[in-house]
């Protein structure tokens, strides 16, 4: 089993902290959709999925039954990616990750689950993305932490932490499923990379 090297910063939130943060998700969900049988959540592809993984699980725990889950990959919404045919590239190109969404979103109520809502960019490319593979009924939010700093108007339905961050810092969460630890890290940003 291959080991990662630990992140380094200040731990905001440790596993039974993150444990926690997601059992109140999980909760406000089923309080603000009574009929959870309309309820999808969509997890925004790297860690938003295994977060939405684990809130269908404590919804089911809690109420009996599993919303549909699904996966959405915003490589080619994105503003900031440029791909270009028969050139090299002039950017790194990026990841692309499998998009699963194998249920009809029509008529739904499309809960977009992601770890750290910052500028709002991702929400946005993820609501596009969505909405090439139809038309739920609503979307609604759900992030582990926002962290400030919006450029755009969006505001999530359900929030696990506030962190206000300077542009100098970054949140950095950490998932068993992909890094082998549950932890929420505030991490200093070299004043190279923060411009």
């Amino acid at each position: 089993m291959a080991t990662h090297a630990p992140e380094t910063g200040k731990v905001l939130l440790d596993a039974d902290g993150l444990s926690r943060t997601l059992s109140r998700i999980a909760h406000e969900i089923i309080e603000g959709n009574p009929d959870l049988d309309e309820v999808a959540l969509v997890g925004i592809q790297t860690r938003g999925v295994p977060l939405a993984q684990r809130l269908a699980r404590l919804i089911e725990e809690r109420a009996g039954e599993a919303p549909q889950l699904g996966a959405v990959d915003i490589t080619f919404h994105r503003d900031d990616v440029h791909v270009r045919g028969g050139e090299a590239p002039l950017h790194p190109q990026p990841i692309v990750r499998e998009t699963l969404l194998d249920f009809p979103l029509e008529g739904r109520t499309i809960v977009l689950v992601d770890d750290v809502l910052y500028t709002g960019r991702t929400i946005r490319a993820a609501i596009e993305a969505l909405f090439d593979y139809g038309r739920p009924a609503r979307v609604q939010l759900a992030v582990l932490v926002d962290r400030g700093h919006r450029e755009l108007p969006i505001r999530p339905d359900y929030v696990g932490k506030n962190l206000p961050t300077s542009r100098e810092e970054r949140i950095q969460v950490q998932l068993l499923e992909v890094d082998e630890v549950d932890s929420v890290l505030l991490v200093s940003v070299p004043e190279e990379e923060s411009r």
